[in-house]
């Protein structure tokens, strides 16, 4: 593998806190997709580890959310989504007891997304402000309070990017002062800019593939900061002070790439669909000199876009190629695998998986993050489908279970009595 040096040079002052960036509180909070470290796991405890017939007690159901597959942030007793409502792509923010209306901002125009219109973009909470981004490219800055706008920029006409097939999907990631997305194109497949101002801080020239449908990631190797992000070309590494590539893996994906990487012990697994299958690399870093050897890949976990979760040392997630599957991340043995509700997405907390269906009855399933083997400890069928596929992942937080579908969001009661 080719390496790839960087002088890394200090432009911005970054936080040097948790790596999981949106700066709420990790334990009462989940601020931005897939929660607080963006990998699909919940730190709370307390949860119902078996469910009664029927599922939890749904607490409420909110509607009025409009088309889209964007999924709900929770923060400071609020739930941020997003949807096309009330002609224009929006952000919506509810309470979080009640599922009522709170406000509701206009972004961009409504459509898009090769026959699935709608936004795709869970929006980020951090610092009293809310960042989002809708299928065309706009994106969002608004007071989290009141909805206000603070800035706004769009990644086609401020950054030449070029709009995905299926419209922009990625989620913000918010780190420290700066706000980094993926406009993809000759300027840079990232870009960071200032999260108060919307000033661009940096693009990733040396980086400059087109942006697909993941999210990026931060992570700290070898002793510097980095955002990781997956496209149809390649998985790379930049430095999160300059934008300098810092390594970068060749890695052909087909048609779209949605998941989101997965980080540890320097170690990076990337996955998608369209029987490309997964890899996983080794990320060595001394001196600002780095390089991604690689490890493994396969077909065992090809995910489309229901995501992947490291819990311990297994994975677990969806595999168009045998269903629901549990590997082991240092070898990419697989361990088990097992039907479970079907294609679908997954999140994590207390020490189960909330397995949720894309299609079908929308079942949703309680089942143990373990090794030893698939194991239900209940499942229920969605109430009021809209018909659409139920894209959006779960959530979990506060003792709450968030089920996004269209124009409606239901809360369900998980907290153990």
């Amino acid at each position: 593998m080719k390496r790839y040096g960087a002088v890394i040079r200090v432009v911005v002052i970054l936080a040097t806190t948790a790596l999981g960036a949106a700066g709420a509180d990790a334990g009462k909070d989940w601020p931005q997709w897939r929660g607080p470290k963006r990998d699909g796991i919940s730190t709370e405890t307390g949860l119902l580890k078996e469910w009664p017939t029927g599922g939890p007690p749904l607490v409420w159901t909110a509607k009025g959310l409009g088309a889209g597959y964007s999924g709900p942030s929770i923060a400071g007793g609020k739930v941020y989504t997003m949807g096309d409502v009330g002609g224009s792509s929006s952000v919506l923010c509810l309470d979080a007891a009640t599922g009522k209306q709170v406000w509701i901002a206009k972004v961009g125009k409504t459509g898009g997304g090769g026959g699935h219109p709608g936004p795709r973009c869970t929006p980020t909470v951090d610092g009293g402000l809310v960042f989002a981004l809708d299928q065309f490219g706009e994106l969002v800055c608004l007071q989290a309070a009141t909805g206000q706008p603070v800035w706004s920029k769009n990644l086609t006409t401020d950054f030449k990017g070029g709009v995905p097939g299926w419209g922009y999907a990625e989620s913000p990631l918010v780190d420290g002062p700066l706000v980094i997305v993926t406009p993809g194109g000759r300027g840079g497949a990232l870009a960071a800019l200032n999260k108060t101002t919307g000033a661009v801080v940096w693009r990733s020239t040396g980086f400059n593939d087109g942006a697909h449908y993941s999210s990026a990631i931060v992570a700290e190797i070898g002793g510097v900061r980095q955002y990781i992000q997956l496209t149809g070309e390649n998985v790379a590494g930049v430095a999160a002070t300059t934008g300098q590539v810092l390594w970068r893996a060749p890695r052909k994906g087909q048609v779209a790439v949605v998941a989101t990487p997965i980080y540890a012990d320097n170690e990076v697994f990337v996955t998608s669909s369209y029987d490309v299958g997964h890899n996983a690399f080794k990320i060595s870093g001394s001196g600002g000199q780095f390089s991604a050897a690689r490890l493994y890949d396969g077909k065992e976990i090809t995910n489309h876009h229901g995501g992947v979760v490291l819990v311990g040392q297994c994975l677990y997630g969806h595999s168009d190629s045998g269903g629901w599957t549990c590997m082991d991340f240092k070898t990419g043995k697989v361990v088990w695998k097992n039907g479970g509700v079907g294609k679908g997405s997954v999140v994590c907390a207390d020490g189960r998986l909330y397995t949720r269906s894309e299609g079908g009855k929308g079942t949703i399933a309680l089942v143990e993050a373990s090794p030893d083997g698939y194991k239900e400890h209940g499942r229920f069928n969605q109430p009021d489908l809209s018909g659409k596929n139920t894209w959006p992942h779960p959530v979990v937080c506060g003792g709450k279970l968030y089920i996004r579908d269209q124009d409606g969001l239901l809360c369900y009661d998980v907290k153990a009595k």
